[in-house]
């Protein structure tokens, strides 16, 4: 069975949606999805073992975090760019490639400085697999079923991401550190293969109309990017005992280079002939808008990861393994509703179910900043089944509203920028939401706090957590019925 062509796709699919061969590919997109996600969160459960086996301090081995996360979000827009111009599939059979022979280097690093370069080119690996896989939709599957398709890919990012600790776990109680790197090597053979054979081909397209590669501006915007990322991460994950540094004047510094550098991307954007962001998509405020709510939801469910951890040990006195089974609760409501979120996206439109799921997403976090710990374990999972089934049905539309009128030659680059304003969401979250949470119990030291300070710094940071949501809404509904009053406002270039 040939790929499909890439010419072909749109007739393929919309007279093909069930055919094996789109199955198949769909597969491949869905693999590759889980991997990268797999790999953003399988290594935070191995930092105590991995710094008993190098003999590293927690401030050293949490760069084995950070490494495959800066890569990601550093290259994001940039290798989907690269994508448009030198043909999606190849490029993502390169990252796919990539991802699986870093996986090996990291599962036989003999030492943390080569662990931690390792798990960077996973990175590199693992962007391209987030960026183009999202791209892929627009040639896989028709217009009308394109919301079914981005619901299949978040419930395999959603698997992915909840998916990494315990399974992380089980490898290294059987197997070792080393397996939970080795693991991705076989799937992301298969993952190859698939890709290799049912994935459309490339269009032989004259150069002069795909454009060139930006390389000053891919450079301006990762050294941003990196910046920024450092900026809040590295004093978040600092040397004391809680993982919480201060504040202090490199985070500043970093902060500041970040800000001199959106300057100067902004100028070198507009001077480029082939630009990496054309400046003119900003003109359109449904893009700007859905990316804008994108980065907000994402620090909103990073509250989640960060806070409940400590409310549930502290307040509610759980122990490990039961911390660990609550948790899980939020990801596999992701995972059970984002598929049907995308068929409710192509059903009753994207715009609108992105709505509900912001709507439900604030009852939810206002439920929390209301929560009395009396209510126990039932009482903390209603209205965290509410806040991540109103994520899934927000994530999957507005996806679907972003990427379903892309035109062929911008999906990579939109599709990065998708994903970039989720990815710094969720580091602004950790940053943030954590420091908001950590004021609010009034205590410096976190783990030690009384349950009644956890418990009041977990209402107060959903309260910041809910108003953060309504900006969302307002920008959700008040963007574009602004652009439907102002034809001004919807032009684009």
């Amino acid at each position: 069975m040939k790929p499909i062509l890439a010419g072909q796709a749109g007739a393929v699919a919309g007279s093909a949606d069930k055919t094996p061969s789109l199955r198949w590919a769909l597969a491949s997109l869905s693999l590759s999805m889980l991997l990268s996600s797999l790999g953003t969160s399988v290594a935070n459960v191995a930092l105590p073992t991995l710094a008993r086996a190098f003999d590293a301090s927690f401030h050293e081995v949490q760069w084995i975090v950070l490494a495959y996360l800066l890569a990601v979000t550093a290259l994001i827009v940039s290798v989907g760019r690269l994508g448009d111009i030198i043909g999606r599939r190849r490029l993502l059979l390169a990252g796919i490639a990539l991802f699986t022979v870093a996986s090996v280097l990291c599962g036989v690093a003999p030492a943390l400085p080569l662990l931690i370069a390792a798990r960077a080119a996973q990175g590199v690996g693992g962007a391209v697999m987030m960026a183009l896989t999202m791209a892929f939709v627009g040639e896989t599957v028709s217009k009308a079923k394109t919301g079914s398709a981005m619901g299949v890919l978040a419930t395999m990012s959603a698997i992915g991401t909840a998916l990494g600790p315990s399974l992380g776990g089980v490898l290294i109680a059987g197997l070792g550190w080393r397996a939970i790197f080795l693991i991705n090597v076989p799937l992301g053979i298969l993952s190859l293969l698939l890709a290799h054979r049912y994935l459309p081909v490339d269009r032989r397209e004259p150069k002069i109309d795909r454009g060139g590669f930006d390389g000053m501006g891919t450079l301006l915007l990762a050294l941003t990017l990196a910046a920024y990322a450092l900026a809040v991460t590295v004093h978040s994950t600092g040397q004391h005992d809680e993982g919480r540094g201060g504040f202090g004047p490199l985070n500043v510094a970093l902060l500041l280079s970040a800000v001199v550098g959106v300057g100067l991307f902004v100028r070198a954007e507009a001077r480029a002939t082939s630009p990496l962001i054309r400046l003119t998509m900003f003109r359109d405020p449904q893009l700007c808008a859905s990316l804008a709510a994108s980065a907000l939801v994402s620090t909103v469910i990073m509250a989640t990861m960060v806070v409940g951890p400590f409310y549930l040990s502290r307040a509610l006195e759980l122990d490990a393994a039961l911390v660990g089974l609550v948790l899980s609760v939020g990801p596999v409501v992701v995972a059970l509703t984002a598929v049907p979120a995308g068929r409710l996206a192509d059903r009753f439109g994207a715009q609108r179910i992105t709505v509900v799921g912001l709507i439900g997403m604030a009852a939810g976090c206002l439920m929390l900043a209301m929560l009395p710990a009396t209510l126990g374990i039932p009482g903390y999972i209603a209205p965290i089944v509410v806040v991540t089934g109103g994520y899934a049905l927000f994530q999957t539309a507005n996806s679907t509203a972003v990427m379903t009128d892309v035109g062929p030659d911008q999906r990579g680059v939109i599709s990065g920028m998708l994903n970039l304003s989720r990815n710094l969401g969720l580091i602004t979250g950790a940053s943030v939401m954590g420091a908001v949470f950590a004021l609010a119990s009034a205590t410096s030291g976190i783990t030690t706090a009384p349950s009644a300070d956890v418990a009041a710094g977990m209402r107060i940071t959903f309260a910041v957590a809910t108003a953060l949501i309504v900006v969302a809404l307002v920008f959700a509904v008040g963007v574009p019925a602004l652009a439907k009053r102002n034809p001004l406002l919807r032009q684009v270039s």
